[in-house]
């Protein structure tokens, strides 16, 4: 049991890090796309602002993966330990599989929904639909939706603010002030996006560690935010150059007024969504962010095509890890 639960710790870890990798887009793509930093200066920065992140937020998100997408209490009362830690390991597969698989294809989607979907996959095989949290689920689900049209709202009329105060202005000597607050807004969107997508893995070894007998109630340790944001970190200081490309230049030609706007939209939602606990995808807040600056001047400029792609990968996540961690759950129980 506990050798299992070590395991299933680490490959929560592991998760952490190919997040970091997965979504480091997230957190510099317009940085990169603008010109304003080297791409090892903009992984370099978003690392630190992901490590940071917790250090200043609420664990609210945390408590909901934790808690609030399956009856975690229940199911540990109807499952032997064992079987319990093997739940939890088969949905961090669920979630890392189509991670993998997305990163491969440059596809930028949620790892925070893949691992909501494995947690729902993993846990309908292994007790049955009566433990799933609807009203959790189905507010994530709200937010799928949500979040990226709320980016997009907030960045579209944020360039628009910019653009009629600095009509007069010469374009040069825009780009050259906006690239100096670029600076500031790519650090404020590497600090939300460290606070939101780390807290996912934060939830799940806290319940590992209910289950194992290491803690009594729901309080997360510490050296468990330490860990998660360190794995997450180093995950994006390595950079996932697949994803970026995609962010970076095929949704959009970003000058450095609109990563501006893109970031600053992007963060203001992670950081709302933090404070409410609702598990949003930071790669679905700053897509919609970039598609809402891409569209100020000319909407034909936003490659709406990718876009389209992208959103139906959004559509599938949930569901594909659902499927993938409920077989894990099937073929690790088995010989587990």
């Amino acid at each position: 049991m506990l050798e299992l639960i070590i395991f299933t710790i680490l490959m929560a870890l592991a998760f952490d890090f190919i997040n970091g990798f997965h979504d480091s887009a997230n957190a510099i793509s317009t940085v990169v796309a603008t010109r304003v930093l080297t791409p090892m200066q903009a992984v370099s920065m978003a690392a630190v602002g992901n490590l940071i992140g917790p250090l200043f937020f609420t664990t609210a998100i945390a408590a909901t993966i934790g808690k609030g997408i399956i009856d975690t209490k229940t199911i540990q009362g109807l499952l032997p330990g064992d079987t319990f830690v093997v739940m939890i390991l088969a949905a961090l597969v669920g979630a890392i599989v189509w991670d993998l698989i997305t990163w491969f294809f440059g596809i930028p989607v949620s790892s925070s929904h893949a691992l909501i979907g494995g947690l729902i996959g993993a846990a309908l095989v292994a007790v049955g639909p009566n433990v799933l949290l609807l009203d959790g689920i189905g507010k994530v689900l709200l937010f799928i939706v949500v979040s990226p049209v709320v980016g997009f709202v907030a960045a579209f009329l944020l360039a628009l603010i910019l653009m009629r105060v600095f009509r007069k202005s010469a374009p040069a000597k825009i780009n050259h002030y906006f690239k100096s607050l670029q600076l500031f807004s790519a650090f404020f969107y590497s600090v939300t996006h460290g606070t939101n997508d780390a807290q996912k893995t934060m939830g799940v070894i806290t319940i590992l560690l209910i289950a194992g007998g290491f803690l009594t109630k729901f309080d997360v340790p510490l050296w468990v935010i330490l860990a998660c944001h360190i794995s997450i970190s180093l995950g994006t200081w390595l950079g996932g150059w697949r994803i970026v490309k995609t962010m970076a230049h095929k949704i959009t030609q970003l000058r450095p007024y609109q990563g501006f706007c893109a970031e600053t939209a992007g963060g203001v939602v992670l950081v709302q969504m933090a404070a409410m606990g609702v598990p949003v995808s930071t790669t679905h807040a700053i897509a919609g962010a970039i598609m809402g600056v891409g569209s100020t001047k000319n909407p034909k400029s936003v490659r709406w095509g990718l876009s389209r792609s992208i959103v139906m990968a959004w559509v599938i996540t949930i569901p594909f890890s659902a499927v993938v961690a409920a077989g894990s759950f099937l073929v690790l129980h088995y010989f587990l």
